[in-house]
């Protein structure tokens, strides 16, 4: 009987059609940052500016930690992780491909109504549409559509039924509709301001920068149960800062980054902030 973990066959052969893997753990998260990429000490930057591949022989960075090279995919590390993944993923942009992920029964009602036939896999919960062609990665398009690209992974959830056609204008002109839920902007933070003159009391960059700093570091040194250390730590932040209009779009980006670099996607991220502002009254 063959000892090769199950995910590690079906990405051999994605990974010989030329498709990037990459494994998940459970709860369909990458694995985490190896030591020696703590705070992308090597470079690699998901989901932000950097187009290339971590270098880093471990299996970290999400969709850069992606490969098709089967000497990476067997080697000693990567086997080991194969052995606790869950499922496959892989990077849609590197093989020239999009995928419009459909959330809901609600979304793929309106691909169906709107977009072009394309390739269709079913989801625990809607349909992933694949195109061939390759753009930029955006989440909640509309409500119940990601767009995974360039700089994002997918689930593998089988080879589909129906044929893959070219990447359609509309689908494109689905991140230029709305670019501002992309990333977190100065209005996801905005409160009134507090009452009196409306001076803020931790304007000084010490006192907000060492606060910003100490909150990265804590999401930076979780070792388990990332998610709810994320949003803590996100609520702790708003708590302090959150009421009278000192964080800025450049702090929410670092308290995103640092999040992203132990895994969480940016839709993670951006539920856990606004779950932590509700629970605020913000």
């Amino acid at each position: 009987m063959s000892t090769t973990p199950a995910p590690l066959r079906t990405a051999l052969a994605l990974a010989a059609t030329g498709v990037p893997v990459l494994p998940l753990r459970a709860g369909k998260a990458p694995f985490g940052n190896c030591h020696q990429c703590v705070n992308n000490a090597c470079g690699g930057r998901p989901n932000m500016k950097s187009t290339g591949p971590c270098q880093c022989p471990g299996v970290c960075h999400a969709w850069a930690a992606a490969t098709t090279d089967p000497a990476v995919l067997t080697s000693p590390v990567w086997t080991a992780a194969w052995r606790r993944a869950v499922t496959v993923a892989y990077h849609p942009g590197a093989a020239g491909l999009s995928v419009v992920d459909l959330d809901n029964a609600a979304a793929v009602g309106w691909a169906r109504e709107t977009l072009p036939a394309t390739r269709t896999v079913p989801t625990t919960r809607g349909e992933h549409w694949i195109y061939r062609g390759a753009m930029s990665s955006h989440n909640a398009v509309r409500p119940g559509v990601d767009i995974k690209s360039t700089m994002s992974y997918a689930r593998y959830l089988g080879a589909g039924t129906g044929t893959m056609t070219d990447l359609p204008d509309s689908v494109r002109a689905l991140a230029v509709k709305r670019p501002s839920t992309v990333r977190p902007t100065p209005h996801a933070v905005a409160t009134p301001a507090p009452a009196g003159n409306g001076a803020c009391c931790h304007r000084a960059p010490t006192y907000l920068d060492r606060g910003i700093t100490m909150a990265e570091q804590r999401i930076t040194n979780a070792r388990s149960a990332v998610h709810t250390t994320v949003y803590r730590t996100f609520l702790a932040v708003l708590s302090t800062h959150g009421r009278c209009g000192c964080l800025t779009d450049a702090h929410v980006t670092r308290l995103f980054t640092a999040a992203q670099a132990k895994g969480e996607s940016l839709r993670h991220c951006t539920d856990a902030w606004t779950n932590a502002r509700t629970r605020l009254g913000l």
